[in-house]
């Protein structure tokens, strides 16, 4: 395995701005998975078809009373800015799709819908892998596909403003974190936009008027910010960090948004959307057959979703394994799988998470597959992920790791109609 290792190190070194390990431990595999062309295709076309059920959610979503919003789990500081208009055509610019594909079957586990990652790595380095084992990527043009939409979504934004001259466009991330740093600086160039990064440490926000200084957000270099574009900070993260005034950093930036001072990326409605409970919402409203949906939709929410309800008790009452999982979260983090009866069978061991509302999902698991490590062969559970670029369904990834995906998990680079070259 030494040998094993040491082509794995020196492959990944050959790749720029890249994290093939993740807190000191093995993150990509030196290693591909073969798919069908035909499994690719479904997995796009399912993920098309479940973007446009959430999309076509939103309208719906913005014109529920304050009240119902709070028992979807929505935060009552993000109630304004939850129905706020977009300038954007879709409801989220870069969303991703998470997924179980076994035994010919595809079923959703949640849209990630505002602040998704795992981009780099489906949307270039798979391919790099691709090449170097000479097998073909199914990813292929799909960076073209990314590069265009964020420059259109970024025009769109700017244009909403109705300001003159060049925008000030900023890319934003935790700089002190690897994956979001690297994530966010190859969005921001591959996009060729005339923009910079800045840190969100380094960001200044002025919440009211004064003398010198107009109202806004405002970037290291003291220039106001047009459109801020911050794939890998959660809105949920955001209403919670204050100022050096003690101030609510988060909500002051969304009336910005609100008064059209400022745009954001990915826009509101892709916040909105970000929550498990509309998961819960589509399969109630798929459960009573409203009308709401067309029978095609039902039958595409029949095919692809799992019941998911605001209560277990449905999965209580049929003896029914489910699973508990927050509303807002991420990496598996407050994660639990219940057994048919009831008992707690397995959980993520952290809960950052706990203060949320809880959605509870009918338990599928995820198919095995044997992966390649630095270790050996091992067996791992794997989820695919597809992305959603501007609505539509572009690169695939997989992340291989327990029951429960979480940030331990590896990327394991996926190609198509897979034929063997210099493994």
């Amino acid at each position: 395995m030494e040998d094993f290792s040491r082509k794995r190190k020196d492959f990944f070194s050959h790749i720029p701005e890249f994290w093939p390990d993740l807190y000191n431990e093995e993150y990509a595999l030196y290693d591909v998975k073969e798919e069908k062309k035909e499994t690719i295709n479904e997995i796009r076309t399912a993920t098309e078809r479940i973007g446009h059920l959430f999309f076509k959610t939103v309208p719906l979503l913005q014109n529920l009373e304050d009240d119902v919003l709070l028992q979807l789990g929505f935060p009552a500081s993000t109630l304004f800015f939850l129905k706020s208009s977009s300038p954007l055509n879709v409801p989220s610019v870069i969303a991703r799709a998470d997924l179980i594909v076994k035994e010919g079957k595809i079923k959703l586990l949640e849209l990630n819908a505002d602040t998704p990652t795992f981009i780099k790595e489906t949307f270039f380095v798979n391919g790099k892998v691709c090449e170097h084992f000479g097998v073909q990527n199914p990813n292929e043009g799909c960076e073209g596909e990314l590069k265009e939409a964020i420059e259109e979504a970024v025009s769109q934004s700017f244009r909403c403003l109705h300001k003159s001259g060049p925008p000030n466009i900023v890319f934003t991330s935790h700089e002190d974190d690897m994956e979001d740093f690297y994530t966010t600086k190859y969005l921001l160039d591959l996009s060729s936009l005339p923009a910079h990064y800045v840190s969100l440490q380094n960001l200044k926000i002025v919440i009211e008027d004064e003398e010198e200084i107009a109202k806004g957000i405002y970037d290291s270099f003291y220039q106001k910010i047009d459109v801020l574009y911050r794939q890998t900070y959660p809105l949920e993260h955001l209403i919670l960090d204050k100022g050096d005034s003690n101030e609510a950093v988060g909500e002051a930036l969304m009336r910005l948004v609100n008064e059209n001072k400022l745009s954001i990326i990915n826009p509101s409605a892709a916040f909105l959307l970000q929550s498990k409970a509309v998961q819960a919402l589509i399969w109630g409203l798929h459960e009573t057959n409203h009308s709401f949906f067309t029978k095609e939709e039902h039958t595409w929410i029949s095919t692809y979703f799992l019941p998911t309800y605001l209560d277990s008790a449905p999965f209580r009452e049929q003896e029914k394994a489910f699973v508990q999982k927050p509303a807002f979260g991420r990496e598996g983090d407050t994660v639990e799988i219940y057994s048919e009866k009831g008992e707690n069978k397995s959980q993520n061991p952290y809960h950052t998470y706990d203060e949320y509302l809880s959605v509870y999902q009918q338990y599928e698991s995820l198919p095995v597959s044997n992966i390649q490590t630095i270790d050996g062969v091992k067996e791992a559970r794997i989820m695919y992920g597809c992305f959603l670029v501007s609505g539509k369904a572009s690169a695939i990834g997989i992340r291989a790791g327990g029951e429960i995906t979480d940030n331990g998990a590896y990327f394991l680079p996926v190609a198509q109609n897979l034929t063997r070259g210099n493994v």
